[in-house]
């Protein structure tokens, strides 16, 4: 698949492992209050590749989340800013700081709202890794373009990993690997914003009619999904006959109008130029073999 991959640029950004946030109490869609593990933290047992449903949690995001924390300059865009919008799905991280300094991870997602980076790490890393550490990131992959097929726009999205992803190119269109299609009427918070290049939006689950005919009970985070009758070239839109396709960045939620969230790396108003089909591998844990990864030798220092 010829890329201008040869021309983007790859530059560092980085930030800090984020302490969990908590609001208290959230008033579910059915009017229940509960007080749940949301965004951000180190989350142990919850990576790419595993259920985005049925945990008793709200918008939690597996792996590591990100957050650069740098304090801004009066006058100067927000320093998080940068991260978020350069930091692309693929990408790899490292341990800055810390026992775990050294290892490797990859960039999974970003969530919106809370402007995290989602990053996965071994578990042998996670157990090493503390709230502050530093990870920096190779960012790649903003502004590629595929050559071929100039009618679909390609975001958040590291060129090197294109070639394990299930991609095919028949008759002129880019096919596309997913999990599941997702009707426009599911999506929800999120809408209104003017760039997908950063954030998500996400998949309500409460119509269990939709649910169900959809078969969308068993998302995992990491799944590549088909956003239909949707445009996310500037901004998230209904386009009847349009396409987007986008990867599961964070779990499930109880609060009316969120779910799990995607975050977008293809779209195209020509129904002709990108198309889908439904591979139950679609997962970015498969193709990149992240569950299966061992860290390499992490060596403990004394703080």
């Amino acid at each position: 698949m010829r890329t201008n991959s040869d021309r983007l640029i790859m530059l560092s950004v980085g930030g800090e492992v984020t302490n969990p946030s908590m609001r208290g109490y959230r008033i579910s869609h059915d009017g229940r209050p509960l007080v749940l593990p949301g965004v951000g933290g180190i989350t142990y047992n919850l990576r790419v590749g595993d259920p985005a449903t049925g945990w008793v949690a709200d918008h939690v995001e597996p792996g590591v989340s990100v957050r650069n924390l740098t304090k801004d300059r009066e006058g100067l865009p927000p320093t998080n800013d940068g991260l978020n919008f350069l930091a692309c799905v693929g990408n790899e991280a490292t341990v800055l700081t810390g026992d775990a300094k050294g290892a490797k991870g990859t960039v999974t997602g970003k969530h919106g709202g809370i402007e995290h980076v989602l990053v996965d790490f071994a578990p042998e890393v996670l157990d090493k890794l503390q709230i502050g550490d530093k990870i920096g990131i190779k960012s790649f992959g903003t502004g590629l373009a595929l050559l071929d097929h100039p009618a679909v726009r390609v975001m958040n999205l590291d060129p090197r990993i294109l070639a394990k992803m299930p991609i095919a190119e028949k008759r002129g269109a880019l096919v596309v690997g997913v999990t599941h299609a997702v009707p426009a009427a599911l999506m929800g918070s999120g809408l209104g914003a003017d760039t997908c290049y950063r954030g998500d939006y996400d998949i309500q689950l409460f119509d269990e009619k939709t649910v169900k005919e959809y078969g969308l009970s068993n998302l995992r985070l990491g799944d590549l999904v088909a956003i239909l009758d949707t445009e996310h070239a500037y901004g998230r839109v209904y386009r009847s006959g349009a396409l987007s396709i986008g990867i599961v960045v964070h779990s499930d939620c109880v609060v009316s109008g969120h779910g799990p969230g995607v975050t977008t790396l293809f779209t195209s108003a020509d129904s002709r130029a990108l198309q889908y089909t439904l591979d139950p591998k679609a997962n970015l844990a498969h193709f990149l073999g992240l569950q299966q990864k061992k860290a390499g030798k992490v060596t403990r220092k004394a703080r």
